[in-house]
């Protein structure tokens, strides 16, 4: 994982020089396995620091992005409520070489006496642990309980210098014990001669990564590669390959490392491969070559805030809306089938004027046909050549009867034309309209998003509203995102079908100009002009936005519609966000992330002014 415990020291280190002596404002609990503390501190001002305790992203930082915070607190929030409100922080500290940060607050008890209470934070992917500790050092609570049947095995050494095997129980009322130790070296307490004598013990086949992430605590796979690449110029070279000057050169780049962490020299560093961030450390990483790039950041929180965003979110829209996703995939794929199966009947159709023609051919040849015939041979008139024809009869049938069956069956597949024309138009509406939700999901910013979409649904019958619920269930209204142009105009998008039709047909103004991308499913972007022709400029960011949140966000020239709102119309009896519009122009963009977070920045910063 990204987070070793060498950059968590760094991380420690900037939060101790920005939250010395802050207090503890406010509590939150926005997800079963994060807590957010609002800090007021002396040196960074009202701040929030995030915990996590997530086994994919475990980490504590400052961070900037919002999160929605459930109705009612979880038990774990309303405890740290109770002990920490108020409290002052007093240290971070991590433990040496271990991906464990504790928190030290001073806070008053029921009684008004000061006391201490401790946050700490297991950063570790299989055991990831949040804890409130009292000041002896007892549990209080924690997100994740541990019993005797799964606890660890720890050593403990006495006061007179004995050890003891112990089990770590993690249950309100135990001691807190730290993680058992992982049996490595501490490379920042070693000198080069035990450094030396670890290295020259290895076996020569062993892979030069290989032997420091197995040998020294705290390193992580990506850094191990990175020091065995800058010492031999490949990831997986091995010991015996290094030779002594090789091995040597892989002390020293490894001895330069430590010195980066001693001397507080640590560069938040993003690592993207093929635009998408795949790693983070604290020092500039060379072992892709050009087909990687680093980005630094001023600090690790702003750094992790990049890491995490867009993956965060859409781990929270799988876990919260998987059970919208289900119903609508089941659906979707549902109407799928039936329109394969009307366009194959649709096809057998055509055929239809041949029917026809064999029972004009056997009214012909009624004079010459018996009942009980199974097969009339006889010419065929429609045949530019004359040539003959066997026509299959029913032998229980009169020859009259199999030309009056011939009839009813091309009646038949003529109706049935018109009928599947008709149900095909329907089904290809609601297949959109299915795939439309389906695109709407993602972008759901919280639960109050999800519950208005599951509220259409359930007005339009994909989902069974309860009996209980029936007549008095409260309506969720969610806000559209917001945007702001370069030059300053706003733009808002909808996030679902409902804030779509909410934005085009109820809120918006006939001059306010609307944008869509063409014939693919995307949201309704409004730029609100206030009255004024708007600048080419705000014209092209908003068609950024329609194709950014989009099915062609990942595509390039993307064609954007744009129309003035009082030429989109939405027809009688539509479905929730479909429209049509006329009198339109269109312009093709290139999706841009960068832009979309700029845009949303700037509508941010004009709220807080």
């Amino acid at each position: 994982m990204p987070l070793d415990a060498l950059c968590l020291s760094s991380l420690v280190g900037e939060l101790n020089s920005a939250l010395a002596g802050a207090r503890i404002d406010k509590i939150y609990q926005p997800a079963r396995d994060e807590v957010v503390l609002a800090l007021r501190a002396p040196a960074a001002g009202n701040v929030r620091l995030l915990l996590s305790a997530s086994p994919s992203r475990p980490r504590l930082q400052l961070t900037q992005l919002t999160r929605e915070n459930p109705d009612t607190p979880p038990m774990f929030c309303m405890l740290l409520r109770k002990h920490l409100s108020g409290a002052r922080l007093l240290e971070t500290a991590q433990t040496p070489m271990e991906r464990v940060v504790t928190l030290r607050f001073e806070a008053l008890n029921e009684l008004g006496d000061r006391v201490e209470r401790c946050l700490v934070l297991e950063a570790i992917s299989h055991r990831t642990n949040l804890l409130l500790l009292d000041g002896e050092g007892r549990i209080l609570d924690c997100i994740r309980h541990v019993g005797l049947e799964s606890a660890d095995k720890c050593i403990v050494s006495g006061p007179d210098q004995t050890t003891a095997v112990r089990y770590r129980v993690l249950q309100p009322g135990m001691f807190y014990l730290l993680p058992p130790a992982v049996g490595k070296a501490n490379p920042l307490t070693l000198e080069r001669e035990g450094l030396e004598r670890l290295l020259s013990a290895a076996l020569e086949e062993t892979r030069a990564d290989r032997w420091l992430l197995d040998t020294l605590a705290g390193l992580s796979p990506l850094l191990c590669r990175e020091l065995a690449y800058r010492a031999g110029g490949a990831v997986d070279i091995t010991l015996e390959d290094l030779g002594p000057a090789g091995r040597s050169r892989l002390l020293d780049q490894l001895e330069e490392l430590l010195q980066r962490i001693l001397e507080a020299r640590c560069t938040p560093t993003l690592l993207s491969l093929e635009g998408a961030p795949k790693d983070f450390t604290f020092l500039p990483i060379t072992q892709y070559g050009e087909a990687a790039s680093c980005r630094e950041f001023p600090s690790f929180s702003t750094l992790l805030d990049c890491f995490y965003e867009e993956r965060e979110h859409l781990e929270r829209v799988r876990q919260k809306g998987q059970d919208l996703i289900r119903a609508v995939t089941r659906a979707r794929d549902r109407t799928a089938r039936k329109l394969g199966n009307q366009e194959r009947e649709l096809a057998a159709t055509q055929d239809r004027e041949r029917l026809r023609q064999m029972g004009d051919i056997v009214t012909s040849n009624l004079h010459t046909m018996e009942r009980g015939m199974s097969r009339l041979r006889a010419v065929d008139f429609y045949d530019p050549e004359g040539q003959e024809i066997e026509i299959p009869l029913d032998p229980l049938l009169t020859p009259q009867q199999n030309a009056a069956k011939l009839y009813k069956e091309y009646n038949k597949a003529k109706k049935a034309e018109e009928m599947l024309t008709l149900q095909l138009e329907k089904g290809r509406r609601e297949l959109d309209y299915l795939n439309s939700v389906l695109e709407s999901i993602p972008l759901a910013e919280g639960e109050r998003d999800l519950q208005e979409i599951r509220q259409e649904l359930t007005d339009t019958g994909y989902l069974h509203r309860t009996s209980k619920a029936r007549g008095r269930e409260k309506r969720i209204a969610s806000k559209p995102m917001e945007f702001r142009s370069s030059s300053g105009l706003r733009i808002s998008v909808g996030k679902n079908n409902t804030q779509n039709d909410l934005l085009t047909c109820k809120q918006a103004f006939k001059s306010d100009i609307w944008f869509h991308t063409q014939k693919i499913h995307g949201s309704h972007v409004i730029l609100w002009t206030e009255g004024e022709p708007p600048d080419l400029q705000s014209l092209e960011e908003a068609a950024q936005l329609a194709a950014w949140f989009s099915q062609a966000r990942d595509s390039t020239r993307v064609p954007v519609d744009y129309t003035p709102v009082k030429y989109v119309k939405k027809p009688a009896g539509a479905r929730p966000g479909m429209v049509v519009y006329t009198t339109y122009e269109t312009a093709w963009v290139t999706p841009d992330g960068d832009l979309v977070k700029r845009l949303r920045a700037n509508a941010k910063g004009t709220k807080q002014g």
